[in-house]
C-alpha cells in the first residue's frame, strides 16, 4: 500500500469532505496526507513588461491569501489527527496539477470532492473531478 495520499482542497464544503475522507483513509492505512490547493492560472504569452510585473505581484498575493485563508486553518484543524499532513499550493490546470503532485509525491491515491452542482459548462466540458478520474495516474476517489 502506498504511504502517501493526495486530497484536493479548495475551501468548499465538498473539498472539506474529501479531505476528511482522505484523512480517515490515510489513518487506517498508516499513510501520510498531502492536501493540495490548486489555483487556476492561464498563461498569457503577449503581455508587456509592466503587465507581467503586475501579474507577478497578483500571483504572490494570491499565494499568500491561499496559504493564510484556506490552508492554515485547515492544517490547524488536522494537526491533532495523528496523521502526517503537509500541503502544497500550486498554479495550473487543477486536474493536471493534482496528477503532477501525486506523481512527485509517489502517492497511491487522489481524493477530490464532488460539488453536486452541475452547470451547462460542466456538462459540455466536464468537471474537474471527471477530468481527474480520466487522467489520474493512480486511483481517484470522488467524494460526494
Amino acid at each position: 500500500m502506498a504511504n502517501t495520499f493526495v486530497a484536493a482542497y479548495d475551501g468548499s464544503p465538498a473539498g472539506r469532505r474529501a479531505v476528511d475522507f482522505a484523512l480517515a483513509q490515510a489513518k487506517a492505512a498508516g499513510a501520510a496526507l498531502v492536501v493540495a490547493h490548486v489555483l487556476e492560472w492561464s498563461p498569457y504569452s503577449f503581455l508587456t513588461p509592466e503587465e507581467l510585473a503586475e501579474r507577478h505581484k497578483r500571483r504572490g498575493e494570491e499565494l499568500e491569501r491561499a496559504e493564510k485563508a484556506v490552508m492554515a486553518p485547515l492544517l490547524a484543524d488536522l494537526k491533532a489527527s495523528g496523521v502526517t499532513v503537509s500541503s502544497e499550493i500550486k498554479y495550473g490546470h487543477v486536474a493536471e496539477t493534482l496528477c503532477d503532485i501525486a506523481k512527485a509525491r509517489s502517492a497511491g491515491q487522489i481524493f477530490i470532492g464532488r460539488t453536486g452542482q452541475s452547470s451547462i459548462v460542466e456538462r459540455l466540458f466536464g468537471s474537474v473531478a471527471g477530468s481527474l478520474a480520466q487522467i489520474a495516474p493512480v486511483p481517484c476517489t470522488i467524494v460526494p
